[in-house]
Order: C-alpha cells, then sequence, then structure tokens
C-alpha cells in the first residue's frame, strides 16, 4: 500500500482551534498517523517523504449546498433550455473545477435534470473524471407555483424543479428521484425573491405534502434537504424531520427555538452567497440598485445576518454553500462563504472553517472520518501557500493550493512546487 509522510506542516486538524508543527502519515486512502512536532513518525514507513515547509496543511473543504449543474446561467429557465448532451459536459467540467478550488467534497442541494448529479458521480467514482466525494440530488421538488416552475399556461418551460402537488404527487416524485439513483431528495417549502410565482415569506408547500416527501424519502434511506426561506416553512421541515434546511432566512422566535431544539439531528445551510453578492456586487451582472431594492433583498440579507448570529451562538450545525453556479455566483468562488461568516454572522476564523470541514463531513454521512485530520480519517488533504485563519481569502482562488489530495490520491501533487527553497515551520 503506497504511503506518503508530510513533514514540517503547519497542522489544522478541525478539531482544536490552532494549527501545531507536526506530521501526518498517510497510508492508502486513510490517514495511519498524526504527530505534533518533527521527525516523530517513521519516515521507513512511507514510500514517499514531502517536506511541507511549513505550509498549512488542513482537511478538503466540503460545499454544502452544491450545484454542480449550475453553468453560469443568469436565470432559473435558462437552465432548462441547455440540451441535456452540454449540459452534461458542463456539469463535469464543475466537478473538476470545483475540487481545483479545494473542495473534495460536495453534498448536492439539487441538478437541474434529474440524471445529471448520478451520472457525474458514476463518472468520478469510476475513475474517468476528476472531481469530489459527492452526494447527489434530482431536480427540487416543487407544487405548482412554487420555486423552480416556470410554467405558464400553454407553455412548457423547464428549469431546475420537478412539479408534483397533493402528498401523492409528491410521493410519486420523490420515488422518480429515488429510482434514477440519487442520495438526497431536495423540497422547495417556501418561495423566493428570485421567482415571479411567491415570494420568500410565503410557505408553498403543505404541511401533508412535506410529511409525505420525508416519509417515503427516508423509508428508502435517503438524506432530505428543503429551502425553506419563511418561518412557517422552516417550522413544517423541522417537524417533519427533513435533515438539513437551507435559508432560514425569516425565521422567527419560535422557528429559531425549533432549529435550537432539533440540532443534534439537523443541519442548517444559510447560502448567503447569493443574496451577499445581490446586495454588494450586483453591477457585475448588470443588475440595478433599484432592483435589489425592489425585491427586498438588502432586507433578506439583514434577517439572515439576525438568524446565523442566533443559531451560532447555540452552535447549531452550519454547513457552507452559497448557491454558486449562477452568473452572479460563478462557480469557483464557493469558498467566499467562510469569510462571510466571519464578517457577517460573528464566527471565528477557526469556526468558519469548521462549518466547512468538520460539518461538512458529518453532513455527508461521514461524521469523525471526514473533514479532519486524525488518525483512520479519509485522507482528504490540503496543502495551503498561507493562512486562512488569517486571511479567509486565500482559500478562493486555486493558486494557494499547493497540493489537492482526495481519498489518498493527489489530484494537485505539491512535489515540484515545494521544490523551492525550503521554509521551517515555527513551532
Amino acid at each position: 500500500m503506497p504511503a506518503t509522510l508530510f513533514r514540517n506542516a503547519q497542522v489544522w486538524d478541525a478539531c482544536a482551534d490552532e494549527p501545531y508543527l507536526g506530521e501526518v502519515l498517510v497510508e492508502g486512502n486513510r490517514i495511519a498517523a498524526v504527530a505534533k512536532g518533527s521527525d516523530q513518525i517513521d519516515a521507513g514507513r512511507a514510500s514517499a517523504c514531502i517536506d511541507a515547509q511549513g505550509l498549512f496543511l488542513m482537511p478538503g473543504m466540503v460545499e454544502g449546498h452544491c450545484h454542480l449543474s449550475f453553468v453560469g446561467v443568469s436565470q432559473n429557465k435558462e437552465l432548462g433550455e441547455i440540451p441535456v448532451e452540454e449540459h452534461l459536459l458542463r456539469t463535469c467540467r464543475n466537478a473538476t473545477l470545483i475540487l481545483d478550488h479545494g473542495f473534495t467534497s460536495c453534498y448536492s442541494a439539487a441538478s437541474a435534470k434529474l440524471r445529471l448529479d448520478v451520472v457525474v458521480k458514476s463518472e468520478i467514482e469510476n475513475g474517468y473524471l476528476p472531481g469530489p466525494r459527492y452526494r447527489t440530488a434530482g431536480p427540487e421538488i416543487t407544487v405548482t407555483g412554487g420555486l423552480g416552475d416556470e410554467n405558464r399556461q400553454g407553455i412548457v418551460a423547464e428549469s431546475f424543479g420537478m412539479v408534483a402537488d397533493g402528498p401523492d404527487g409528491i410521493r410519486k416524485a420523490v420515488r422518480l428521484c429515488i429510482r434514477e439513483g440519487v442520495d438526497n431528495v431536495k423540497i422547495n417549502i417556501s418561495g423566493d425573491e428570485f421567482t415571479s410565482n411567491v415570494r420568500a415569506e410565503a410557505t408553498s408547500m403543505t404541511e401533508v405534502e412535506v410529511a409525505a416527501a420525508v416519509e417515503v424519502a427516508h423509508d428508502w434511506g435517503k438524506r432530505v434537504s428543503c429551502h425553506a426561506r419563511a418561518a412557517e416553512a422552516v417550522k413544517r421541515a423541522v417537524r417533519n424531520r427533513v435533515d438539513c434546511i437551507y435559508h432560514c432566512d425569516f425565521a422567527d422566535h419560535e422557528a429559531i427555538d425549533m432549529l435550537v431544539a432539533a440540532k443534534d439531528r439537523i443541519f442548517v445551510g444559510p447560502a448567503f452567497g447569493l443574496v451577499h453578492n445581490a446586495v454588494y456586487e450586483h453591477d457585475r451582472v448588470g443588475m440595478s440598485a433599484a432592483t435589489v431594492a425592489r425585491m427586498g433583498l438588502e432586507r433578506k440579507l439583514e434577517a439572515t445576518c439576525r438568524v446565523y448570529e442566533q443559531l451560532r451562538k447555540a452552535d447549531v450545525k452550519v454547513v457552507v454553500g452559497g448557491d454558486y453556479g449562477f452568473t452572479l455566483t460563478p462557480m469557483g468562488e464557493n469558498a467566499r462563504d467562510i469569510g462571510h461568516f466571519v464578517k457577517f454572522f460573528g464566527y471565528t476564523p477557526a469556526e468558519a472553517l469548521k462549518c466547512a470541514t468538520i460539518v461538512g463531513g458529518e453532513l455527508m454521512g461521514h461524521g469523525g472520518e471526514l473533514g479532519l485530520i486524525r488518525e483512520g480519517a479519509l485522507a482528504d488533504l490540503l496543502l495551503v501557500d498561507g493562512n486562512p485563519l488569517m486571511d479567509q481569502s486565500v482559500l478562493v482562488g486555486p493558486e494557494h493550493f499547493v497540493m489537492i489530495m482526495k481519498d489518498g490520491l493527489m489530484h494537485r501533487d505539491p512535489r515540484a512546487r515545494l521544490a523551492a527553497p525550503r521554509r521551517v515551520a515555527a513551532e
């Protein structure tokens, strides 16, 4: 079994807040040993020894709200207008791109067409396509008029939504997604300002429809995530045991209390990037300040900040991932969320980085063995030229990733770049 020993690294293990001078031995696809200090692990155990030259060694990041098949469109309906052959190729390119940007795992929050995620995951797992560990989803299951329904009377317009109505219709849609091989099922319980039919504070999916979706998915051993911006949508999600609740922007005191009470079994994700960029960077896509004001996006941003400040204090498990994949939120900028957590929600840099690593590992279904550095964990590792605890932006561009390792295999080998003069890590 091939083994690689990393020496002279600043190891951030995602368990403690601060890094330490240390060594990490990888055997196969697992971390075989971790030690603080120098010359602690026998080099004879390794077939290759890499001097990290004082660089920052951390777990691979986890994108907790991923849309690999959102391929740079400006409107939802454009996703339905892309021929499936082109859409598959562009989704494959996104899979490699996001791995290039340090995300070794992705949890899908929906694909734009039913089998895109499933096919891409198969290509990755069979070794044909460089890409992340991937938990797949189908389209977002919505109701007539809900987020994802772009149809009009007499006009069929696909987007990322699968329209179903009533508990029986919802059950059939969930079973269809499961039949085609998804890992996660996504339902849209509330509306959104980015659609014309139902606003963010309106709850569009009924209690019995939510219950039907979760019942079927859980019976088949699948995870359920949901789009829930409205307070009542959040409550319906919690009451019916949805596993991952996205957004929660307008959660009221009762909804927040319910989230806190359920924190041992749920994950939440603000998907903040899209709202942030719409408010602060709308001119990058020609969106006017008047449009931002008309849509009430500043109010939504302020509401999101209030909610996540409270969820942070209550230790609710929060994952990064900000609806990247639109022209307003280009794929590859996903790690910007880490800095947003610090600036807008009050997280410490270490807390925010844990949301992108160890918490994400739990969401992926690999709690205790993914998103952290310790003996026995899966060998997903990044070697970073820079300290993300001091400057979160070093995780945004691929140029700072000296090494990217996924499942014990080098996606980006550091040895050529590390041929420069040696640096010594400070203890």
